[in-house]
């Protein structure tokens, strides 16, 4: 029999709580207050992200609620902690944007909070309707915040696409998840690794990839990417950056844990379907790229070059048996998305100061930046590089892990791929530098200093260089979080889940 939650089993959703009940009183405060409130709920919102990132860091508040439905453990405390500081620096970044933009309402921070806590949900989900709760949670606030610039056709659009395709991706969810649930007759992910151990029918299958098309779509896997570049070209450009890196971040999170868990025994049935849609997801997104000249669309194509490149990750996840329990490829995933996430904001912050100044966003615009701003065009080139993968940045010593880690599982020929692709995705990375270091600007003036923008530069390019140079603390904490949502090998034993109470 389910049980009822008591104040105590709430322990592990203290954080979401917080989220929760904060975003509601900032709403009523909104309301009350009229829009001359959208500096203060703006700060009031950072802080409340703030004071999550806390509680998560001093709390030990490990354990299952809802019978089990969510689960808080070092993977999802660690998960949790890189979405709440992404989010907070994706609010922090649009304050002058929203302010240039004539889009500064009360909403919007309140939005970028509640779509916050659903990613907390997914990360937590321990099963498919508690997955599901989130992802839509997640996903319903960002149709919204996509088309917040209402005098904006473009914003308008990309709301409108977002929403009609993603509506399409949850109804091949949740047909995959009632297929899975009805071959197994479960929906919690341990239990259904205890139902697949009696076999499988063609049915599962079928249901497993409905869920894995519905996943891949809001991933942006190819072929379910064809949502990307007009949202991310027609969003306001923090919205662009905050779905391009966060909901990533937490995209990849259930996804791991989901296959890691629930479909691990079904682990030669999707291991090289997986690994196709790695490769085409890097090909396309890497190859369109170059034929870019909008900044936004470039690194919407870039983004999806990169959700290849973290694909590789569930590709090479382990099969069950054999002794030791393996998490290399988990935490090789872990690590790169945590240098991706790093990496995409500083030059999304890059791109949202120049067009601060300026309102362009053509690549074309970005010529002789060096010379009128060379800190933006430094930091721009470092992001840059960083995602290509050169020595010294984070993207290098991530995708060597996860490079290897991948050729470790038998996908030597999927590493081959993603090196090829590496260097191409160079190219058009040097595309732009080039603009600003060679190309003549329109004006010898010199651009006014950002200070705020200007610090979540600096503190994301030192994590590149941190990251690049010194990756071992990271992966030390990456390597003991991702331990915990593997499976454990003796399930008849009665331990579910290495590391959970």
């Amino acid at each position: 029999m389910t049980e009822i939650a008591t104040l105590p089993s709430l322990a592990p959703l203290s954080v979401e709580l917080l989220l929760a009940v904060g975003a509601m009183a900032l709403l009523m405060f909104g309301v009350f207050t009229g829009e001359r409130s959208a500096p203060t709920i703006t700060g009031i919102a950072v802080a409340l992200l703030a004071v999550a990132v806390l509680m998560l860091a001093i709390l030990d508040n490990n354990g299952a609620t809802f019978d089990g439905a969510f689960i808080m453990d070092p993977f999802a405390r660690f998960m949790k902690i890189l979405t709440l500081i992404g989010s907070g620096v994706a609010i922090a970044m649009s304050v002058g944007y929203a302010r240039a933009e004539k889009f500064e309402r009360f909403e919007y921070p309140i939005l970028i909070v509640i779509a916050t806590l659903g990613m907390l949900m997914m990360i937590s989900a321990n099963d498919m309707i508690s997955l599901y709760l989130g992802l839509e949670l997640q996903s319903l606030s960002l149709y919204v915040v996509a088309a917040i610039h209402r005098d904006s056709v473009r914003s308008t659009e990309a709301g409108l696409k977002y929403f009609v395709l993603g509506a399409l991706a949850s109804g091949m969810l949740l047909y995959g998840i009632s297929l899975v649930y009805g071959f197994t007759g479960q929906t919690g992910f341990t239990a259904i690794v205890a139902a697949l151990a009696e076999g499988r029918s063609t049915g599962l299958v079928i249901g497993l990839v409905f869920v894995l098309a519905g996943l891949a779509f809001k991933v942006s896997a190819v072929p379910f990417h064809m949502w990307t570049p007009d949202a991310y070209e027609g969003a306001p450009l923090p919205i662009t950056a905050f779905i391009s890196a966060i909901s990533k971040a937490a995209g990849f999170a259930l996804f791991l844990k989901l296959f890691a868990q629930a479909f691990i025994p079904l682990v030669d049935d999707w291991r090289l379907f997986i690994a196709g849609l790695s490769a085409a997801t890097m090909a396309l997104g890497n190859l369109v790229a170059i034929q870019q000249h909008n900044i936004k669309r470039l690194l919407a194509y870039s983004s999806i070059g990169q959700v290849g490149f973290l694909m590789m990750g569930i590709a090479a996840l382990p099969a069950m048996g054999g002794g030791s329990l393996d998490t290399a490829a988990a935490s090789a995933l872990v690590l790169h998305l945590v240098g991706y996430v790093i990496s995409n904001l500083a030059a999304f912050v890059c791109v949202i100061i120049y067009y601060n100044w300026t309102g362009k966003e053509e690549i074309a615009d970005f010529a002789g930046l060096a010379e009128r701003a060379p800190y933006l065009a430094l930091s721009l080139s470092i992001a840059f590089f960083s995602l290509a993968g050169m020595p010294l940045f984070a993207g290098f010593a991530t995708k060597f892990i996860l490079f290897q880690a991948a050729a470790e599982q038998d996908l030597l020929w999927l590493s081959s791929v993603a090196v090829f692709f590496s260097f191409v995705s160079l190219y058009y990375y040097l595309v732009v530098i080039r603009e600003m270091y060679l190309g003549e600007p329109e004006e010898k003036t010199r651009f006014p200093t950002p200070w705020l923008e200007y610090t979540a530069l600096t503190l994301l390019i030192a994590g590149v260089f941190l990251i690049g140079l010194y990756p071992k603390p990271v992966f030390d904490v990456v390597e003991d979080s991702t331990a915990t949502i593997f499976v454990s090998e003796e399930l008849d034993s009665g331990e579910d889940l290495v590391g959970v109470p």
